[in-house]
């Protein structure tokens, strides 16, 4: 799992079936000091995140394609919860 902030959508008239009726968004991942860590991804969203709210991104196959009940479709990334506050030790 990965801790990220949607930062844009991504908008495509010609795309793969399993996309239609989807919404794609844009994740910046965060690391654990809740500070940004590595490239952008790509993530379908399945709990209607919005541009500038952190996430829960699944980022493996084989869960998205098992949360979206799909055998095997060309889904890497996929949205699963809405974070409200994040808590550390050092807190």
């Amino acid at each position: 799992m990965i801790i990220g902030l949607v930062v844009g959508n991504v908008v495509s008239t010609v795309k793969h079936s399993l996309y239609r009726g989807k919404k794609i968004l844009l994740v910046q991942p965060y690391g654990s000091s809740q500070k940004p860590k590595g490239n952008t991804m790509v993530a379908v969203d399945t709990v209607g995140a919005g541009i500038g709210e952190m996430v829960l991104v699944a980022a493996e196959g084989r869960a998205a394609s098992e949360i979206l009940d799909v055998p095997r479709g060309p889904v890497r990334s996929i949205i699963v919860g809405i974070i409200d506050a994040i808590q550390t030790d050092e807190e």
